[in-house]
């Protein structure tokens, strides 16, 4: 049966009213009478910023991207890659660094374009340009060329992707990828058309009129700033028959409590649950709680004179009671981390060991060496009083780690004060961009289930690398990981476990609080939801109303 929230959550202001005494299962019976149509009404935890795959930096956006646009592959209901916009599987040459595409000959865009190679030859060339301005750039590290043109070492006419004719795509890699599909899945490879784009130039993904995609569906009346917007079935879509939604109602829904409440009304089909609503929910059918390789971290920034102070950085890592935070505040299956990378994510090519169980804890929660790391710092820094900012998205999860992590650091480190401020995600994502934060707290998801693609988001060139992190050993580690060591399984996988050490506990370079999990709530009446472990959050591909 499902749960009631209480007094306190009707007291917040909505316009749901009585009607949040209504139920799901109620208007579902009701709906068995009468035709069903295919329209679910969901949430969204944060605003959509972008539109542009090479532009995108957040979960939320990456969700839309992946409604609306397709690459060479898909998930399977089994999370498996499958075949999408290409044909039929790669053509690839004895050294294993030449793959050979076809695109499907009926695939199109929503404004009845044709899809062709040049459109992805188009999409990697802006992920991949300094000029454009992508933090995904060093997803494109596997082509040839690809970090020296980055780097500003090579011209882009040498990146390792080519149109070979109208409906042949050539990806030359710069090592052997055994992991290729999976990677082809994430965002930074959606093709984009190449015709329109250059049309609409800077702002191309700004609002929806200012986008085509190839997904299964389209996207309506996002103006580039509102909360609310439409996913339509896409008719061009190459496998629409196989596509039973016909719109999707989209609303942002920050505050939890809210989404809760309109979901109790039977005006939410789908919303997610955490901290004590996930408790509260825990034992409902409606209520369903997914593992994910989500990381939940602070980042200081290394260029200002305090989070610069590597003792500061080690204090900090050792103060916060995450398992405390994770079941008594999250609730929602999340788990205290100790590393940088999640656990039940990879696996040893050898013996099939768990990577976080093989390196272990290498930040437990411990107050007295904390202390001493503190101490130490404020005799190098020559105070005694220290002020920071920490700043974090406003989502009410958000809000609810930044204050759980304010309370921790002031209590178990004398002289901190830590003042919090909290933002819309794009101005979050600016401040980053610009170094303009002492700490800040942010998630980050993986695009394929591989170590590397952790830790790499430290790569001192890399765009995601806004706390500017910077040890030229992990750099070096980072090129045998993906070059020289690409053929040997056991030696790349030895050195990520050493990697992992240095970032975080040698340097304390960020500092991991929690692993993801995502809890929802999901009406009776919808099917075949995907819920994904790493790279996006959700498909409504192969969703229905029943």
């Amino acid at each position: 049966m499902k749960k009631t929230l209480g007094i306190s959550l009707l007291l917040i202001g909505t316009v749901v009213g009585l009607a949040a005494c209504s139920s799901n299962k109620e208007s579902n019976t009701e709906s068995k009478n009468k035709e069903v149509t295919q329209e679910i009404n969901v949430s969204s935890g944060g605003e959509l910023s972008t539109l542009d795959s090479a532009f995108y930096s957040d979960v939320y956006s990456s969700d839309m991207i992946g409604q609306t646009a397709e690459g060479l592959y898909r998930l399977n209901k089994k999370q498996e890659p499958e075949l999408a916009m290409a044909e039929k599987d790669p053509e690839v040459s004895q050294d294993g660094l030449k793959y050979t595409f076809k695109i499907k000959p009926d695939a199109k865009w929503s404004n009845g374009d044709t899809v062709k190679a040049v459109d992805f030859v188009y999409s990697f060339k802006t992920v991949v340009d300094p000029a454009y301005g992508s933090s995904s750039s060093n997803q494109m590290d596997i082509f040839k060329n690809a970090r020296s043109i980055r780097e500003g070492k090579a011209d882009l006419d040498t990146f390792g992707v080519k149109a070979i004719d109208e409906k042949t795509l050539e990806l030359e890699l710069e090592y052997p990828v055994p992991y290729l599909a999976d990677l082809l899945v994430g965002t930074p490879f959606m093709p984009k058309n190449e015709k329109f784009a250059t049309e609409k130039g800077k702002a191309y993904g700004t609002n929806a009129d200012n986008f085509v995609g190839n997904g299964p569906f389209t996207i309506e009346g996002w103006k580039g700033t509102n909360d609310t917007w439409v996913l339509k079935k896409n008719k061009d879509y190459w496998d629409a028959e196989n596509v039973k939604l016909e719109k999707i109602n989209v609303q942002v829904i920050k505050e939890m409590a809210t989404g809760i409440q309109l979901f109790e009304a039977g005006d939410l089909d789908y919303t997610v649950i955490a901290d004590s609503y996930a408790l509260e929910y825990k034992d409902s059918p409606e209520a369903n709680f997914v593992p994910k390789a989500m990381l939940g971290y602070l980042s200081p920034n290394q260029k200002r004179e305090v989070t610069g102070n590597v003792n500061v950085r080690k204090a900090f890592s050792l103060a916060i009671d995450k398992k405390q935070f994770a079941e008594n505040i999250l609730g929602d299956g999340s788990i205290p981390l100790n590393g940088f990378i999640p656990t039940n994510f990879s696996k040893s090519p050898d013996k099939g060991e768990d990577f976080r169980k093989q390196n272990g804890d290498l930040v437990k929660y411990n107050v007295k060496e904390a202390k001493k790391y503190w101490e130490t710092a404020k005799k190098e820094l020559g105070k005694d009083k220290i002020e920071l900012e920490l700043i974090s998205a406003d989502s009410g999860s958000a809000k609810k780690t930044i204050e759980f992590v304010q309370g921790q650091l002031q209590e178990n480190l004398p002289g901190l004060t830590i003042k919090l401020k909290s933002m819309p995600l794009q101005n979050r994502l600016d401040l980053q961009q610009q170094g303009q934060f002492d700490l800040m707290f942010g998630t980050w998801t993986p695009d394929y289930a591989d170590p590397v693609n952790f830790l790499e988001f430290y790569d001192s060139k890399g765009g995601l690398n806004t706390a500017k992190y910077n040890n030229p050993e992990y750099d070096k580690g980072l090129v045998d990981v993906k070059v020289n060591l690409a053929n040997d399984k056991n030696a790349r996988w030895d050195k990520m476990l050493d990697l992992e050490k240095i970032l975080i506990k040698e340097d304390a370079g960020v500092i991991p609080v929690y692993q993801g999990a995502i809890g929802y709530l999901k009406s009776d009446r919808l099917d075949g939801l995907q819920i994904y472990p790493f790279g996006r959050t959700i498909s409504y591909r192969l969703a229905s109303v029943k």
